[in-house]
């Protein structure tokens, strides 16, 4: 994307959300009594609590319900307390829901993108997800995106982003899969890498750029046409040239892997995480354990691509439907072994896949599959905050950002009450209250 075209989209934001930046630049001190809290941190729950924030970090857990003085007082003393949600695989500046995949690409330009995905970020947000990872996107306009979050210029989640998705020629990362020779943006290019030597200099590219993280593609995928999920396309020279550049500038590396080698050979290297990990094995999961690997299953991707495929072909393009149809189903089989297994998992859902705003029927998901609740939800706070590498999230304790969530219910009892988040706090900022938007 030009230079101008980010200044412009920039300045549109900026002005259009002054008074955003006015919010959240005025320090308050508050107290929440929570009824019951999840801390996130510790096995249990505790009731009748007092959370003390100032500005945008929490200061103080109490037992029992006080009143510091000159604190505003939030009284969820009904509802059940956490941390703010993490979803460690989403895409922003993506909605295959909005229509055929491959019409979007060459019918939206980098304004529609940054637009849809300030829109998308503050959904996310009022969903209750106060982090995510975006592992693919344009990276100029995701990066613009992150700056402007952390600049209060725009609501939405802290970001961690991947930029464009480090694929080879043809495989699932490569935008040109499809179209006629003919066709073509200059961005498409951006994270193509044949050979160990382009890998290495892409990961600095991306590193130059802003990025937080590097996403490779070493297999194939399903939201692609004509590459096979099982194949590993990236060689293992390559992969290991992004993992070893990629931790020498202290970025992480998501491998999105749906077949067994490529999900073996990127452990092995190196990588941080696995995403999908559909066709894993046993010998898979003892090599993810002996690396520290984590997966990132995105079961309700699987569901929602096996109902385009049933429901609605003409959103998916030519492969896309026989692919979700085969890869779909074992998603949450892989999700149950994995656990039982004793494989690290960090909740991430492949937002962009589904409708923006609607992560936490993850939760549901995986439940389902077998994951005990209290795990599903630690995979959402330790997990995600674990494999981002950002201690202040995913916390109700002191020196954590006061990114605080509650709902009527208790999710340990029915987890699809987290569905339906009554109360957002991030950073110290109200941001939904009685399932009230303040943004």
């Amino acid at each position: 994307m030009k230079k101008s075209l980010l200044a412009s989209v920039s300045l549109a934001m900026t002005i259009a959300a002054a008074p955003i930046l006015g919010a959240q630049a005025q320090a308050r001190d508050y107290v929440i009594h929570a009824g019951h809290l999840i801390d996130g941190v510790n096995a249990g729950e505790r009731a009748n609590v007092s959370i003390l924030v100032h500005d945008d970090q929490i200061t103080g857990v109490q037992d029992g319900f006080v009143t510091p003085a000159g604190a505003d007082v939030v009284d969820l003393s009904q509802s059940t307390v956490m941390p703010g949600l993490i979803d460690a695989h989403v895409h922003l500046t993506l909605d295959l829901t909005k229509g055929n995949a491959q019409l979007q690409s060459v019918t939206k330009s980098g304004y529609d993108e940054t637009l849809e995905g300030v829109g998308n970020a503050r959904l996310t947000l009022l969903a209750g997800f106060t982090s995510v990872r975006d592992v693919g996107g344009d990276t100029a306009v995701v990066v613009a995106l992150k700056r402007a979050q952390k600049a209060g210029t725009i609501p939405g989640p802290r970001m961690w982003v991947s930029g464009s998705i480090l694929s080879p020629t043809g495989g699932h990362g490569d935008p040109a899969n499809g179209f006629d020779p003919a066709l073509t943006k200059p961005e498409w290019q951006d994270g193509i890498v044949d050979g160990p030597d382009e890998a290495v200099k892409k990961v600095r590219e991306h590193f130059r750029d802003g990025v937080d993280l590097i996403k490779i593609v070493p297999s194939g995928g399903v939201a692609s046409v004509g590459d096979d999920p099982q194949a590993q396309l990236m060689t293992d020279a390559e992969i290991k040239a992004v993992v070893e550049t990629a931790h020498t500038l202290h970025l992480r590396v998501a491998a999105h892997a749906h077949g067994a080698q490529a999900i073996d050979h990127a452990s092995d290297i190196g990588v941080d995480s696995i995403e999908h990990g559909s066709f894993a094995t046993p010998a898979s999961y003892t090599i993810m354990k002996s690396h520290g690997t984590y997966l990132v299953p995105t079961l309700i991707a699987g569901a929602t691509v096996v109902e385009f495929a049933q429901k609605h072909p003409e959103l998916l393009g030519p492969s896309m439907a026989e692919k979700a149809l085969a890869v779909g189903p074992i998603m949450a089989k892989n999700l149950y072994a994995a656990w039982k297994a004793g494989v690290k998992i960090a909740f991430g859902t492949d937002a962009g896949v589904y409708h923006h705003g609607q992560n936490a029927r993850e939760f549901e998901l995986m439940a389902k599959a077998g994951m005990p609740v209290a795990d599903v939800l630690r995979s959402s706070w330790t997990g995600a905050a674990t494999l981002i590498g950002e201690s202040r999230i995913g916390a109700i304790s002191p020196g954590a950002f006061a990114d605080i969530v509650a709902t009527d219910k208790d999710p340990m009892v029915d987890v699809t009450e987290l569905q339906r988040v009554r109360f957002v706090m991030q950073g110290g900022r109200i941001v939904k209250d009685h399932s009230e938007p303040r943004i």
